[in-house]
């Protein structure tokens, strides 16, 4: 998959090499696998391991727990895409007779529909999924440990329903699905429910001393939609292209931006550390740096999915211990790493093909009261609206067709622009959500709500 254009210089892949070796030494875990992507494909690859000569490579499998659950968020995106469900639709409308119909579709994705974290009865992680054969065995009798919409209370059970819904509306079961839809489209062969040679055995390490103990590898049966699958890094290296970028034949660009857009309340904890959840990806912002992906953890394995956006750089972490390796700060830091020491070449400024005069004569300088904003029209053909001061309100707007446009960001997000004119067709002004933008602050000659002093503006006399 690497390209000469794409090769990493050789400091920068030294560096990779450290920070992954020593994860695997500080964090004693059996074996570390690890995969860097830029600019869409796969550009390093690195491994540890504790046993002399054997290293695993891109097409080792490890189990990737909770990754799973963006796989099936991405199987619930195209089911709305193609019209079949609405995210805001409740359960029970597509799925009746769980006992937690409240929650929205959304709601499930976001880990906001107020169902229990975990399966009921024992540790799902190291049982078979024989003892769960249905949803009530999964959920229980009271299913909801908060009221539905108010909270973030991250919910395996609730990719359990996903994942029956998934079902439902397809009349075919979870994994048939997953490889019909995902995994044969994106050419993700080594992405299975279960595991297939070559793999890594799930271990647990002593944490008062250096000896092991291997972990059950359970199929979870109802609860593999929450965290079964097992993968590689070649594999997920792929799959961390696809969620940067979409893919036609899977889901478009506008739905995976849609996935890492926060859709979740953060609790009072999270908002320090600047954590929250879109639609089956986690959101986070490190050191000035916006990453999205997905961390796994169950007993034996540890893994992590992460992309810096801006940066156009993910990074793929796999061990198979059961805790001791922060995966995902490992994976955090292979994105800074690279991003650090090769910044992004941003692509060539271009002019715009064609543009309409009326549009253009938007652009520049606009007023809401004595605040100055600019407005100005980029060559995606979208409207960009700045405080001039730097720090405020700002959004970006699309276009529409009929003359309006609509933000798509931060305050103004969904909000209409219209533009104003006077009887000679001049430009009045600009409404956005009934703010009003004029060419001069306060400018007299513009239909300012409540009006302007026909004195004008004075010094103290």
């Amino acid at each position: 998959m690497t390209t000469s254009q794409q090769e990493l210089l050789p400091a920068t892949r030294r560096a990779l090499l450290h920070r992954v070796a020593v994860a695997q030494s500080e964090g004693r875990t059996p074996s570390l696998a690890a995969a860097v992507v830029r600019g869409g494909q796969r550009v390093w690859d690195g491994a540890r391991t504790s046993v002399e000569g054997h290293a695993p490579d891109e097409n080792t499998q490890y189990r990737i727990g909770s990754i799973t659950k963006t796989f099936t968020a991405v199987l619930v995106l195209r089911l709305r895409d193609e019209g079949l469900i609405d995210l805001g639709d409740p359960l029970e409308k597509h799925l009746p007779g769980t006992g937690a119909g409240e929650a929205t579709i959304a709601d499930l994705l976001a880990h906001t529909g107020g169902l229990a974290a975990e399966s009921t009865g024992p540790w799902w992680e190291r049982t078979p999924g024989t003892l769960r054969p249905e949803l009530a065995d999964v959920l229980g009798e009271q299913p909801l440990r908060h009221p539905v919409g108010r909270r973030f209370h991250y919910s395996n059970t609730g990719y359990t329903l996903l994942g029956a819904l998934v079902e439902e509306l397809r009349g075919a079961p979870w994994e048939e699905v997953l490889r019909r839809e995902v995994l044969e489209p994106l050419g993700l062969e080594r992405t299975s429910v279960r595991p297939q040679a070559p793999h890594a055995g799930g271990w647990a390490v002593h944490p008062w001393a250096d000896v092991m103990l291997p972990e059950p590898t359970e199929d979870y049966g109802r609860m593999e939609p929450a965290g079964q699958l097992w993968s590689t890094t070649g594999d997920l290296a792929r799959f961390a292209a696809f969620l940067a970028r979409g893919d036609d034949r899977v889901l478009s660009e506008r739905s995976v931006r849609e996935m890492r857009t926060p859709a979740a309340p953060a609790e009072a904890a999270d908002l320090g550390d600047g954590a929250t959840y879109g639609l089956g990806m986690q959101i986070l912002h490190r050191d000035g740096r916006l990453l999205v992906g997905h961390s796994g953890s169950v007993p034996g394995f540890l893994a992590a999915l992460i992309i810096g956006v801006e940066d156009d750089v993910a990074a793929v972490v796999l061990t198979n211990c059961t805790s001791g390796c922060p995966v995902f700060t490992v994976a955090a830091d292979l994105v800074r790493i690279v991003a650090d020491a090769e910044p992004r070449i941003p692509e060539p400024w271009r002019p715009l093909r064609d543009v309409d005069p009326a549009t253009l004569e938007l652009a520049g300088p606009w007023y809401w009261g004595t605040n100055g904003f600019a407005l100005r029209l980029t060559a995606d053909g979208l409207f960009s609206l700045e405080p001039l001061s730097g720090t405020g309100r700002r959004t970006r707007l699309r276009p529409n067709g009929d003359g309006t446009w609509t933000g798509l960001e931060g305050y103004f997000a969904g909000e209409l622009l219209r533009v104003v004119r006077r009887d000679d067709g001049t430009v009045d002004h600009l409404d956005l959500g009934t703010f009003v933008f004029t060419r001069e602050p306060y400018d007299d000659r513009a239909a300012v709500p409540g009006g302007v002093d026909p004195a004008g503006w004075r010094g103290i006399g």
